[in-house]
């Protein structure tokens, strides 16, 4: 067990590689032996899974040809058709070959990309913000690619998404077109056939605007969300990620019946209650770059019921230091004290919580879950935490 100095901890742990098929449950509970051997499992601590290692045990793959012919179904889009994209992320992991499998449902047809600006959704820069505000002000609001004096790339990836995302349109066979309007029913000027809304988490207000102007218009999560065709997900094509040329793997399906099924095996291999979750990015935003890490739709996509509707809330430790000895009270009596206001029931609003935003429990787990294993992947698609629940 950890020494009693120690307070709230993560740390990830590391396992073999996950096939497709795997039985993932089982391969935790091996992983989980050294651990608990080690005397680091405990009641109330959390288990938190990665999406990746779930959605490939799942086998939760489509391909580009799939994604194309759902969408010629799904959107009842006729030869040579004309689509429109809306708000995507400008992202070659998370968003090219979803492009790809659009263009590719209007083969000599037209996909219209509008992007916002002067930043996608999640903070990527699209154009420079002092640029964007004096072409918006010369244009109306609205403007291409073709009113730019300059070539403006991505400042951490250097890449011209609007090039890229062109190129791929084009080579999947249909005509592109790239436009930077902030407004979403502004790409009804281009007389769509169908509409994707396909941003994450404004989507529905997209939805919402361009539906009071339009009737075929869908959301990303609209899209391979019932098991019709095996690979699914309740998220559809949001929390995807490129897995393979012309192959994509969607987020994990039915991740909370995952998680309970988790919790159960490790009650009965060990004898402990543990809460489980599943997690993908962290809703982080990095300082430096301003990036908004959560390109995920949420930053947990299963959570056991012990963590569900869960805050963490706690008192401000050092307010109340200050305030005791302002009153003159000796160091051990501050610490008794201090032990038993921790204990103590208080309302949100209180003056001794002053300062502790209260935040869902899940989103913390998942996010100092995704920071502990990394982007660029550790090794550890397992991470344990420890000390957050009472």
């Amino acid at each position: 067990m950890l020494p009693e100095s120690i307070g709230p901890c993560a740390f990830g742990i590391k396992m073999g590689l996950v096939h497709q098929g795997s039985d993932l449950i089982s391969e935790i509970a091996e992983a989980i032996i050294p651990v608990d051997g080690a005397g680091l499992l405990s009641d109330s601590d959390v288990l938190c899974v990665t999406e990746s290692v779930v959605a490939r045990s799942q086998n939760n793959y489509i391909t580009t040809q799939m994604l194309a012919a759902e969408l010629r179904e799904k959107l009842s889009l006729p030869d040579r058709g004309k689509i429109g994209v809306v708000f995507p992320i400008t992202s070659r992991n998370r968003f090219a070959l979803v492009l790809e499998g659009i263009a590719m449902s209007v083969p000599g047809g037209e996909v219209i990309v509008q992007l916002s600006y002067p930043n996608d959704e999640v903070g990527n820069r699209i154009v420079p913000a002092e640029v964007a505000e004096v072409i918006a002000g010369r244009t109306g609001g609205c403007f291409t690619p073709e009113d730019f004096e300059e070539k403006y790339v991505h400042p951490l990836t250097g890449m011209d998404y609007t090039c890229l995302y062109s190129d791929i349109i084009e080579s999947a066979g249909a005509k592109a077109r790239i436009v930077l309007c902030n407004t979403p029913e502004n790409i009804l000027e281009y007389a769509p056939d169908a509409v994707i809304a396909s941003d994450i988490h404004t989507r529905e207000e997209t939805k919402k605007k361009i539906l009071a102007h339009f009737e075929n218009v869908i959301t990303l999560k609209e899209i391979f969300n019932t098991p019709a065709h095996g690979a699914w997900s309740e998220w559809g094509l949001l929390g995807s990620n490129m897995a393979s040329a012309g192959k994509l793997k969607l987020a994990p399906h039915e991740g909370d019946m995952f998680v309970r099924k988790l919790q159960e095996r490790i009650l009965k291999k060990f004898g402990k209650k543990v809460e489980a979750i599943i997690y993908g990015d962290g809703a982080y935003k990095d300082p430096s770059s301003g990036i908004y890490e959560l390109a995920d739709p949420c930053a947990a996509f299963g959570v056991t019921s012990g963590i569900t509707d869960l805050l963490r809330t706690g008192i401000k430790l050092k307010y109340m230091v200050d305030m005791y000895q302002g009153q003159g009270r000796s160091e051990k009596d501050i610490r008794k004290m201090l032990d038993e206001e921790i204990r103590k029931e208080r309302g949100l609003s209180s003056n001794e919580s002053e300062g502790t935003t209260p935040r869902r429990m899940e989103d913390v787990l998942a996010s100092l879950a995704d920071l502990v294993s990394g982007s660029a992947d550790s090794g550890t698609p397992i991470v344990l935490a420890k000390g957050f629940l009472r």
